[in-house]
């Protein structure tokens, strides 16, 4: 049975549930930073996914780089599965620009972090969940 790691649960607001990922808001509104951990037990790498799976996980990903593109036309979109500190299978999406805090240096470790006020998170969630509503690759639960 999927169980979403702690570390993950704890740092991320939780958006839906898509066909193959739980979609997650990473609590940082320093940077629009997405995760999808694939629902699948014991996942560690991308390779462990089917290739069924690995055909949704880039549906997935390219859906959300669209969202994060339309809000940010000029930024430019990370993808990456680091696994240093968390091992279960998860994909951050985050796009970045010239004028975020971090830049151009790595957002991992960046230590100014501005969780999401109540009002900014359901102002996002609701904007995600609208796109993804258009979008036809990606049907939600």
């Amino acid at each position: 049975m999927f169980k979403l790691d702690k570390r993950l649960e704890q740092d991320t607001i939780f958006i839906k549930n898509l066909n193959l990922s739980k979609l997650l808001l990473m609590n940082n509104s320093n940077f629009p930073w997405l995760i999808l951990v694939p629902m699948r037990e014991n996942l560690i790498e991308l390779i462990d996914l089917s290739k069924t799976d690995q055909q949704q996980l880039l549906s997935e990903i390219s859906s959300l780089s669209r969202f994060l593109k339309k809000t940010d036309p000029k930024g430019k979109i990370n993808i990456g599965t680091l696994g240093n500190i968390v091992n279960q299978l998860h994909i951050h999406i985050v796009i970045r620009n010239k004028n975020d805090l971090a830049w151009p240096n790595s957002i991992w470790g960046f230590d100014n972090h501005s969780p999401y006020s109540k009002e900014q998170s359901l102002k996002l969630l609701e904007e995600i969940s609208n796109f993804l509503n258009e979008e036809d690759n990606i049907p939600n639960e």
